[in-house]
Parts: C-alpha cells; structure tokens; sequence
C-alpha cells in the first residue's frame, strides 16, 4: 500500500466516524425534539384547561355583577316600598292631630354606600312651602307625634308581623292642650284599627281617662303605691 492510498483510508475512517457522531447527534436531537413537542403539547393542553377556566369564571363573575344589580335594585324597591307607606301612616297622624296643612317626607341619600333618610315636615302656610325638620317646625310636639307615628308605622310594615302591645311612655308630653284631645282620638283609632292594646304611662289627665283599665301610681317616701282608679 503506497502512502496515497494510506491517506485515502485515514480520511475515510474520519468520515465514516464523522457520519456515526452525526447520526448520534441527529438520535439525540430527535430525542430532544420529541420530549419539547410532548412537554409543548403538555402545555398547550394545560393553557387550553386554563383558558376554559378562566371564560368559566368570567361568566360567574358576570353572573355574580347581575346578582347584585337584582338585589340592590330589590333593595331600592323595598326601601321605596317602606319610605311610601310610613310617609302616608305619619302624615295621616300629623293631619289627624294638627291639620291638613301639614305632611311629613323622607328623603333617602347614599352616604358612605350605605342608604341615609332624612325626616322633614312640610307645611303650608299662606300659599308658601315650609319644609324643616321635625325638631325645628311648630316646637317639640310635633316631635312627639312623629315619633308616635313612626313607632306605629314600623311595628305594621315589620316582617315578620311583630305580635303584642304597644308600650308608651308619655308619648305627646310636648304636645300643647289644643291639640291633645286629637292625640286621644288618634290613640284610640288606633289600638282598635289595628287591633294593638296600648299600655301607656302619662301624667294627662285627658290621655289617663281614655284607658279601659287606669291604674294610679304614687309615691310615699321611697315606696310606690299603686291603685286602680275605678271609672
């Protein structure tokens, strides 16, 4: 063998080696390739499981934002329901007792997301509107009587219905002699319309004498002594 043909086969054990440690190479990209598709195919079918909870959840979120629109605007309606009703009961006592020019409004504002009413009487006097609080408009009786009111309003609008009586104590002691003679008749209307016993405690002698059964509560020194004031 001459030195040319020794060469030839030094080159061809190169190539032959150069062929095997490509194809090694080539075994091992496959390999490679074959674990990233799996792992990319993985991945993929973990984004598609994401991507279906995530559209899940926005429908339960959008499902959840339709809920509290129906409850707040159900809450609205109650609260328009309720201001209606205990609006008409108390004006109709404030007219029963005082007039007809007198009527009591409530107004309902947001205040810290959380509902706020304030109570006004509304008067007219001469053609002209008067609108105050009740504290500030014809003195404490009209107070007094708004407070009654409100008591009588709330016991009949509650749900579930509220049983038992009506306890009071001097309910109209701001209310002048003009006007107490009403808040009798208003009281008795009122036990029997809504059929409510009324147990009250008044030193009137004109609400006194309007109980079916008086009882007369006196103090001795330091003892109370209490009779039934025979009609």
């Amino acid at each position: 063998m001459n030195y040319c043909q020794k060469i030839y086969l030094k080159r061809s054990d190169y190539m032959i080696e150069d062929i095997q440690s490509l194809d090694n190479e080539l075994v091992k990209l496959r390999d490679f390739f074959s674990k990233e598709n799996g792992k990319r195919e993985k991945l993929q079918e973990q984004l598609k499981q994401y991507n279906d909870e995530l559209e899940r959840m926005i429908k339960d979120i959008q499902l959840l934002e339709k809920v509290i629109v129906l409850f707040q605007k159900t809450s609205e309606f109650a609260r328009e329901q309720a201001r209606v009703q205990i609006e008409s009961l108390v004006t109709k006592c404030l007219q029963f007792i005082f007039g007809a020019d007198i009527r009591f409004s409530i107004e309902i504002n947001e205040l810290r997301n959380k509902a706020n009413a304030e109570f006004y009487i509304i008067s007219e006097i001469d053609g002209i509107t008067i609108k105050t609080k009740p504290e500030l408009s014809r003195g404490g009786g009209v107070v007094d009587i708004v407070s009654l009111a409100l008591r009588i309003a709330f016991l009949q609008i509650h749900k579930p219905y509220i049983q038992g009586p009506l306890i009071l104590d001097e309910p109209a002691k701001h209310v002048s002699e003009d006007y107490i003679y009403n808040v009798g008749d208003f009281l008795k209307q009122t036990s029997t319309m809504f059929n409510r016993q009324i147990i009250m405690v008044t030193h009137n002698q004109h609400l006194s004498a309007l109980g079916d059964i008086n009882y007369r509560v006196s103090l001795k020194g330091s003892k109370s002594n209490i009779d039934k004031v025979e009609l």
